[in-house]
């Protein structure tokens, strides 16, 4: 009984795995730098998201602030308790820590930011959210 009950998660764990990787095709963020600040048990790490057209890392958080900048290009914002709106090159942008979020490219070109994530050092940088009831 054991053993069935091991395999079962084994393959939800995988499953979901697979599905967090699929979410993230088209999307890219490259860590720029991630260095300790003065304030205790943070850090922060600026990066370089990048959206393919259509493109969406899915819904998630993160572990403190989020402060961006569009770069190029256009993104659809949806973050929880705000009404979405569309980010345009030029525009910034500032995500509470645990607020659950996403991003879309619903333009025809590359849609690049510009983020700095002022988090917990030692955890996650995005953890993917709870599907939606």
């Amino acid at each position: 009984m054991k053993t069935a009950a091991i395999v079962v998660l084994a393959v939800a764990v995988a499953g979901l795995a697979a599905g967090v990787r699929a979410q993230q095709t088209g999307f890219k963020r490259t860590v720029l730098q991630q260095v300790d600040i003065s304030a205790p048990g943070r850090e922060v790490v600026t990066a370089v998201a990048e959206f393919q057209p259509g493109a969406s890392p899915g819904r998630y958080t993160h572990a403190g602030e989020e402060v961006g900048y569009v770069i190029e290009g256009s993104v659809a914002l949806e973050q929880e308790g705000k009404p979405n709106r569309t980010l345009h090159a030029g525009e910034a942008f500032l995500i509470p820590a645990g607020t659950v979020h996403n991003a879309t490219n619903n333009g025809t070109g590359v849609a690049k930011l510009v983020a700095t994530y002022i988090v917990e050092k030692g955890k996650p940088l995005a953890t993917p959210a709870a599907a939606r009831q």
